[in-house]
């Protein structure tokens, strides 16, 4: 085996050195984090949250970009193509950077080799959702409806993660429910209030307002564990049925920031997210807080995609 050269070294020092010298004096302009989704949402909401904050911590302020587009595909590539300096950031989530990758055949990144988290903020709730007017009162109606009549009824989804609860469902239950597809949740809930559509999987956020003003029934939570956000409502898995879904958000970086950057802005994230009253003001936007740091982020992230591989195949899904 040959021995590196002295001028091979020396190049690895000289890199090395100027990577550490951009990471002590960085940031020194705005950062920019890119928002995958339209202002006005609760995605929006927890990003303009936090950047702020952030922004105090590095002593720079953090300008909120929102790239929508392609289902968030539009934002994951502007992070891909911009410089890998820490002053560009991705306010990711399980749909944006796990579930596109294999929803969408145009997908311009390879998750794990192109991003390196950051810090894990929360997770939104799904619920099954149906009609006010509907028979189905329960999870077990509404897989004995199914198995009685397959192919009967159907479920409406505006987004991928809409799509994926509902083929989890289907592929853990074992029963047979017709997808139609959306080009937007609102409208997608507006047909499920009229009654032509017979179940939603959707954000607990999105569909309480219509619960509580008696337009539809929530019938279980997706989660692992009850909500906070609704704590008399039983899990998916209480039911019988066992089956987990949530939609989580969290920081990324491009992959190729020096790493005493990427070090940093997960030091200065988990400190405002464990401020005294981030919480509070995390559920107040309907979303859990669950912070965590970049290991945290990495294995969520890890496993999500391999949830998603797995439903995707089981479906029979195809990019698209």
């Amino acid at each position: 085996m040959k021995t590196p050269s002295r001028w091979f070294l020396g190049a690895l020092a000289l890199v090395a050195s100027i990577g550490a010298a951009q990471a002590q004096g960085w940031p020194t302009k705005p950062v920019t984090l890119i928002v995958p989704q339209g202002a006005g949402g609760s995605t929006d909401a927890m990003a303009r949250l936090i950047a702020p904050l952030l922004g105090e911590k590095l002593g720079q302020t953090v300008v909120v970009d929102n790239r929508a587009g392609a289902g968030g595909v539009l934002g994951v590539q502007t992070l891909a193509k911009a410089p890998a300096d820490g002053y560009t950031l991705l306010f990711g989530s399980s749909t944006t950077v796990a579930a596109n990758a294999f929803l969408y055949a145009s997908f311009p990144i390879d998750p794990l080799k192109d991003l390196v988290p950051l810090a894990l903020v929360g997770d939104a709730p799904f619920v099954f959702v149906v009609p006010a007017a509907s028979p189905i009162k329960s999870m077990q109606d509404l897989v004995a409806a199914a198995k009685a009549s397959p192919g009967k009824l159907n479920y409406a989804y505006g987004t991928s993660s809409g799509l994926l609860c509902g083929e989890l469902f289907k592929t853990v239950a074992g029963v047979d429910i017709t997808k139609v597809p959306y080009k937007a949740s609102a409208q997608a809930l507006t047909d499920l209030i009229g009654g032509q559509i017979d179940v939603i999987c959707e954000p607990l956020s999105s569909s309480a307002p219509n619960a509580k003003a008696g337009r539809l029934r929530i019938l279980a939570l997706t989660s692992g564990q009850r909500s906070s956000l609704a704590p008399d409502l039983p899990t998916v898995s209480e039911t019988g049925i066992k089956m987990t879904y949530t939609a989580w958000v969290g920081f990324f970086a491009a992959a190729g920031v020096p790493r005493d950057i990427t070090a940093r802005l997960t030091r200065e994230l988990m400190a405002v997210l464990k401020e005294p009253t981030m919480a509070d003001k995390i559920r107040a936007i309907s979303w859990e807080p669950r912070p965590g740091d970049a290991e945290v982020l990495a294995e969520l992230h890890r496993a999500e995609l391999k949830t998603v591989a797995a439903t995707v195949k089981a479906a029979g899904l195809k990019a698209e």
